[in-house]
């Protein structure tokens, strides 16, 4: 594949869609026992839920979390989302400055 052919791949809006977290208005209460839901569906593997969850309440650790999961399972993509909605910006840097380095790569093997 070339060069061209892989940047007419790339959507217009972009790849990722960044979920705005905590956006939800909740009760003290009710964000420490979803904060707590979310942990245990994490721990039990689910890790789409607890994603939800994260995200619903704003949990910054969690979504850290979640990241490294997507990353430890290589989908950079999703890892970057959860790090950008977080936000961790180191993680974020780590990500795409691994990724320019794909691009370089794939750039230069033209």
């Amino acid at each position: 594949m070339k060069r061209n052919d892989i940047l007419d791949l790339i959507p217009e809006d972009g790849f990722l869609k960044i979920p705005e977290s905590g956006k939800v208005p909740l009760s003290p209460e009710r964000k420490v026992k979803l904060l707590r839901k979310g942990n245990q569906l994490f721990n039990e593997g689910d890790i789409k839920t607890a994603e939800r969850i994260f995200i619903t309440i704003g949990y910054t650790d969690g979504l850290i979390r979640v990241g490294d999961y997507y990353y430890s399972k290589n989908d950079p993509l999703e890892a970057l989302r959860m790090y950008k909605a977080a936000p961790a910006p180191d993680k974020v840097e780590m990500i795409v400055t691994r990724m320019a380095q794909v691009v370089r790569k794939w750039l230069n093997e033209e």
